[in-house]
């Protein structure tokens, strides 16, 4: 036997809830512990037939997992003994590990006390089984701690539960509460759901951190001023992570008294209180109203619990008739389950000369069927069977209300429904009970009441006062008249469809400032929201809460405008230079197709080469009028001829409308038209020195001379004085400059954009996705249009503006090449139709004549020249009869005669009587 060493350890206090809300103080000295730890020996002594085994459990009797635990194990521990013939355990609570030798240790306390009673284990060699675990596994847990065993998962699972949940009410802002440890190492399950909402874009605004109760003299006060911070916070969703039931009553009997259990808030507990709400008074059930809750879902059917959930009802009633449940929780079924798992271990080690390190084996390859689920190891954690499945209440009345299950495979599943498959709970919505009584969903947000409306600040100084106009009363700044403009009327139409949900009490805040300090205003939570011209930008939208834009946005440059003088060459504007182009070519291909078709036959494009010419030109030119007067024979002709036409008809149309709006649209041109000679040239330009466009002309397109030109009316008089050369204007502010002096200045360059025009409100602010619902309801209904409409209708200087049109464009060919590409196709299909046609007739001239050379005896070019020199002739027209030159004596009968056909180049002018006819056949005698 190894001698007693005594270490240094600090003694710890916890302090637990008990039924009635009142609590206890149960000490228990790891000193006596850590020195009875390094002293084992085997733990267990023999007797003529039996082992008997000394088991330690480190539990809190005062609590009621504590007293759960300690009922559960002491049945446990009967039942083993009642059935084993060689072991007998021997069970030790607390302090009496002083006066006996333990071969194993349960720790059925926090993860971070089991952590440190590992510590000194795995120098003892004692296996040590944790009935806790760590929220987030520690690095080289094994190597550290090779005698620790895990008998419950970590809280992965159970955060994820959480985040959905929250996803599925869209809630962007939380409060994380949980009650830390001795040793400030409960943070694991914060940092868990931390990284669990992001998919969803969820962030934890605030963690309110308690320390153990047990080491706070005046629970209640304290308790009641940390609660108190929350107040000041804007979200109203607050998430216990970890709690102990003493703590859990104190917290939610102080959030009611300040009003933070009530309308639109909403609160979720975890597995470490809804495990209690069977067992907890109805005084605590009260202040705990609409809350939702998770726990983890075990097996109750089956004859090993049902015998257990017997005993323990009567043991635990005997034991502890104070309480207000007996049934027997989580905490006890693992209670029972960690001394079943040791007591088979030891079965299964063998006798008394067993080692620890054979037990822990022993202890590790357990693998059996709990009454907490299957039980599996694997490098000293519990490995899952199957995903876990979790339960969702909601705390109403005396009790609760079990709304339905989630699993991370499965997603949700109402109660009364048999298959899961849902991503959301929303759907649930109308059976859940939520603080307050509230009807709806929570926003999970302080709303705005009469009392404390909500905080509006716009710009006091708009630079263009279409958009927001601040008449102020007195020079100070102080009185005002209710705002205007376009933004103030967006607002509002937004605002019409917003309280059709619920209402929104409101008061604007007029302020002379720029438009990031109107922004920074709404970030230091100064005011809740900032409606106006405001921009929608990326470095903004970090830190607040943009609505849909109800706005385009962009940068243009607008510059003075002279008269288009360059009046001369007007009517070549309609059409690009490449449509020009292809036009020309293709007119010259259909004049070629047609006299290549029609001088074969028609005698008005037959004649010398410049006759032909200038017919087949004047004849296609002149189409282009529809004045052409040649006739055309060939049916070929006809087809391209039509085709021609058509194209001819629509080209011509396009041209006269396309010069007639020219010529009828004012046309100005802009005095610069290049940002790059502005740059090298050094140009002043000007903007609007309240809004980012001065970084970004500095920084972004390098403008070195930028200043500030101040409202809309200073715009033309820097420009006349010459102060600036070009001003650059978001689009909404160009189209109302543009609008009162369009006769003057015109806008020229690319548009470089932006996000548009939005509302801001507070990052994660619930009001600011409904405001953006609303803007997309006012967009698509048209009312939206209709204000737009109404803020240029205002601007009556220019009639005749219009914003999206200032110049027609040319006619490019994008807009007629399948017009010319069909003309172009149908004309060549009749020239190779012509060709084949005449290629037979050129052939057939040479059958039955043997006497006189075929084509194909005849070199390349030979053939090729007598072809062309048949198409010249005319060798394709119809053939005709020539004159009888003499007829073989021999022969009387007409059928011996044959006839050839020749080419009219080698018939004698003697033997042709009149015109030339097409073709000539003699006859020649047989031999």
């Amino acid at each position: 036997m190894r001698h007693l060493v005594t270490m240094s350890k600090p003694r710890i206090l916890s302090q637990f809830s008990t039924t009635n809300g009142t609590s206890k103080s149960t000490t228990f000295s790891f000193p006596l512990l850590f020195s009875f730890l390094l002293v084992l020996s085997h733990g267990s002594f023999t007797t003529a037939e039996t082992v008997t085994v000394n088991i330690g459990a480190v539990i809190d009797a005062d609590s009621r997992v504590g007293k759960e635990q300690k009922v559960a194990m002491e049945i446990a521990v009967e039942n083993f003994n009642n059935t084993s013939t060689q072991h007998k355990l021997s069970l030790h609570f607390q302090a009496a590990y002083a006066e006996k030798q333990v071969q194993a240790l349960l720790a059925a306390t926090t993860w971070h006390q089991s952590a440190l009673l590992a510590d000194v284990s795995t120098r003892a060699q004692v296996p040590v089984l944790s009935l806790s675990a760590a929220a987030v596994t520690p690095p080289l847990a094994q190597l550290r701690w090779p005698f620790l065993v895990q008998l419950a998962s970590n809280a992965s699972h159970q955060v994820n539960c959480i985040a959905s949940i929250l996803k599925s009410y869209k809630w962007k802002r939380v409060i994380a509460i949980y009650e830390d440890d001795a040793y400030g190492g409960d943070s694991g399950m914060l940092s868990l759901l931390s990284e669990a909402l992001q998919s969803s874009g969820t962030v934890i605004e605030h963690s309110l951190v308690f320390p153990p109760l047990s080491s706070v003299s005046n629970p209640d006060g304290f308790v009641r001023d940390e609660v108190a911070k929350l107040l000041v916070k804007k979200s109203r969703v607050f998430i216990v992570l970890q709690s102990s039931l003493s703590l859990a009553t104190h917290l939610f009997r102080e959030a009611n008294g300040l009003g933070l259990v009530g309308r639109d808030s909403v609160w979720v507990v975890t597995e470490s209180v809804s495990s209690f709400l069977d067992s907890v008074d109805t005084s605590v059930i009260s202040t705990m109203q609409g809350a939702l809750g998770i726990d983890q879902v075990y097996s109750e059917s089956g004859g090993s619990f049902d015998k257990f959930r017997g005993k323990f009802k009567g043991v635990f009633r005997a034991e502890y008739p104070e309480e207000f449940s007996y049934e027997p929780g989580i905490h006890a079924l693992r209670a029972y389950d960690s001394v079943y798992a040791i007591a088979h271990a030891i079965e299964k080690a063998g006798g008394s000369n067993r080692t620890q390190k054979v037990l822990l084996e022993s202890i590790l390859s357990s693998n059996f069927a709990g009454l907490s689920g299957e039980i599996r190891f694997d490098g000293g954690e519990l490995i899952l069977q199957r995903i876990p499945v979790f339960r969702i209440v909601n705390v109403i009345g005396k009790r609760y209300n079990e709304l339905g299950f989630w699993s991370s495979d499965l997603g949700f599943r109402e109660g009364n429904t048999s298959s899961y498959g849902s991503e959301s709970m929303e759907a649930w919505s109308d059976s859940v009970h939520w603080p307050g009584k509230l009807r709806g969903v929570p926003k999970g947000w302080v709303m705005p009441t009469v009392a404390t409306p909500f905080r509006i600040v716009i710009p006091g100084n708009s630079s263009f006062e279409k958009f927001v106009k601040v008449v102020w009363s007195d020079a100070l700044g102080k009185g005002y008249s209710p705002p205007t403009g376009f933004c103030i009327d967006v607002f509002h139409a937004a605002l019409s469809v917003l309280q059709r949900s619920y209402s929104l009490p409101y008061e604007f805040y007029p302020k002379n400032d720029t438009y990031e300090a109107l922004v920074e205003s709404v970030i230091n939570k100064t005011y809740d929201a900032v409606v106006g011209d405001i921009t929608i930008l990326a470095n903004r939208s970090k830190y607040v809460e943009f609505t849909q834009p109800f706005a385009e946005s962009g940068l243009s440059m607008v510059v003075p405008a002279k008269p288009d003088e360059s009046k001369a060459w007007m009517f070549m504007k309609p059409f690009t230079k490449e449509m020009w182009t292809v036009t020309f070519l293709v007119m010259v291909y259909t004049m070629v197709i047609v006299w290549f078709l029609e001088h074969q036959s028609n005698p008005e494009f037959r004649g010398p080469w410049k006759d032909q010419l200038s017919t087949a030109l004047w004849f296609t030119f002149s189409s282009l009028f529809f004045a052409h007067r040649e006739k055309i024979q060939s049916n070929y002709t006809k087809v391209v001829v039509v085709v021609w036409l058509f194209v001819v008809f629509v080209v011509t149309s396009s041209y006269t409308a396309s010069l007639t709006s020219m010529l009828t649209v004012p046309r100005l041109q802009p005095t610069v038209t290049d940002i790059e000679w502005l740059r090298r040239s050094n140009a002043t330009v000007g903007c609007d020195g309240d809004s980012f466009v001065k970084d970004y002309l500095r920084n972004v397109l390098l403008f070195e001379n930028v200043i500030e030109v101040g409202n809309q009316e200073n715009y033309p008089k820097k420009f006349k004085s010459g102060n600036i050369t070009a001003a650059f204007l978001e689009l909404p502010y160009e189209k109302v400059f543009l609008k009162e002096y369009c006769d003057e200045y015109t806008a020229t360059g690319p548009v470089y954009r932006f996000g548009g025009f939005g509302f801001a409100f507070q990052k994660g602010s619930p009001i600011a996705t409904d405001f953006s619902e609303a803007i997309l309801t006012i967009s698509e209904n048209g009312d939206l249009k209709r204000l737009e409409e109404r803020l240029f209708n205002q601007l009556t200087s220019c009639s005749n503006y219009n914003s999206t049109t200032t110049e027609v464009d040319s006619l490019s060919l994008q807009s007629f090449w399948g017009l010319y590409l069909t003309s172009g196709a149908i004309s060549t299909l009749c020239f190779l139709f012509f060709l084949i046609r005449a290629i037979k007739k050129y052939c057939d001239s040479f059958r039955g004549n043997p006497g006189t050379m075929t084509p194909s005896r005849k070199g390349a070019w030979n053939r090729m020249a007598r072809f062309v020199r048949f198409l010249r002739n005319g060798g394709i027209r119809s053939p005709a009869r020539a004159p009888s030159i003499g007829r073989t004596q021999n022969l009387g009968a007409r059928d011996s005669m044959k006839w050839e056909l020749v080419s009219p180049s080698e018939i004698s002018d003697d033997h042709l009587q009149g015109p030339r006819p097409p073709e000539i056949e003699i006859p020649t005698r047989s031999e």
